[in-house]
């Protein structure tokens, strides 16, 4: 009787799968592209002071995907900055030295981005001060805006340096004002929102990366004004993450039927990440969770007031490419 039900359950995923879309003539890379840049016209055309920055990914920016290919245009028109993870610190290991060829493999990307007027920002994982120290003075060599983070998950306040690397008392109405900056993602130190609020309203930060949610509940447009004054009382920008290469099981618009019939677009739980599954994200029902419509998630975050939005899993391509 065992053996029945186990061939009948392959069964059902065999065919499950099957109903899928093939995926044989699609250009991974290009489908990013596209996606990045019709979510950046969308919001955009709501209001053009929107910065988009995707993070990593940063092999989209040419046609080979190395620093010496021909520029991508129309992406990097279509972005304001491009976050980078572990440039100089954190590739394999946190707080151990990125090897050489893959810190000039990002070097050269990030460079490109800088010379087409896309600003860098990176973040390098690390805890020993004097490697924090190399981190942010590696960055500012290269006139990247960088975070040194000790702890991997995002979710505290570094208390080395005591102050904001470069901290200044200047308006930040642009990325490009922007000095330092603060990546904090995830919000389970604190208690409620406005213990969140409160801690990073007392820091110097002069751009914050942060979710759009605490413990599911979002933050309105009256508590990001209030993130958005510098504990000084000048004004900075506060963007807001949102992954688009992977869905969240913990976000808003997960729906508990899909853990047994998933769509079609749905991809395998990523082992690394528990509650965060792959995506088609070329497929449109996915696009249309993401941006487009008054319900999607994008909206949400302008509604909110966020100055931007910090797209994560641009490299979901690399998933697919490896399939």
């Amino acid at each position: 009787m065992k053996s029945i039900v186990l061939i009948s359950l392959l069964l059902a995923i065999f065919a499950c799968e099957d109903t899928k879309p093939a995926i044989d003539n699609v250009d991974f890379r290009q489908e990013m592209r596209n996606f990045v840049q019709k979510l950046s016209t969308w919001a955009k055309s709501q209001d053009p002071t929107f910065s988009i920055i995707p993070q990593n990914g940063q092999e989209l920016i040419t046609d080979t995907g190395a620093g010496d290919g021909e520029p991508q245009t129309d992406y990097l028109a279509a972005i304001d900055a491009t976050g980078r993870e572990s440039m100089f610190f954190g590739y394999y290991a946190d707080d151990e030295q990125t090897p050489e060829e893959d810190k000039q493999h990002l070097l050269d990307l990030c460079i490109l981005c800088e010379a087409n007027q896309v600003e860098v920002i990176n973040t390098d994982y690390c805890y020993t001060h004097s490697k924090m120290d190399a981190s942010y003075a590696l960055n500012e060599q290269y006139g990247f805006t960088s975070f040194a983070a000790d702890h991997r998950d995002l979710n505290d306040i570094p208390n080395y340096p005591a102050t904001p690397y470069s901290m200044n008392a200047d308006t930040v109405r642009t990325l490009a004002d922007a000095r330092n900056v603060l990546y904090l993602i995830n919000g389970d130190q604190y208690e409620d929102k406005a213990a969140l609020i409160t801690a990073v309203a007392k820091t110097n930060y002069d751009l914050i990366i942060m979710d759009a949610f605490h413990n599911e509940s979002a933050f309105t447009a009256a508590e990001v004004t209030q993130l958005q004054i510098k504990a000084n009382g000048a004004p900075r920008l506060v963007v807001a993450y949102m992954s688009i290469g992977e869905a969240e099981d913990y976000r808003y618009y997960w729906q508990s039927t899909w853990q047994n019939h998933p769509p079609v677009w749905l991809e395998p739980e990523n082992p690394n990440w528990a509650g965060n599954y792959k995506v088609r994200y070329w497929d449109t029902d996915w696009q249309a969770i993401i941006y487009g419509n008054e319900s999607s998630y994008l909206q949400r975050i302008i509604n909110a007031g966020f100055d931007g939005t910090y797209l994560d899993i641009i490299d979901g391509f690399e998933y697919f490419e490896e399939l």
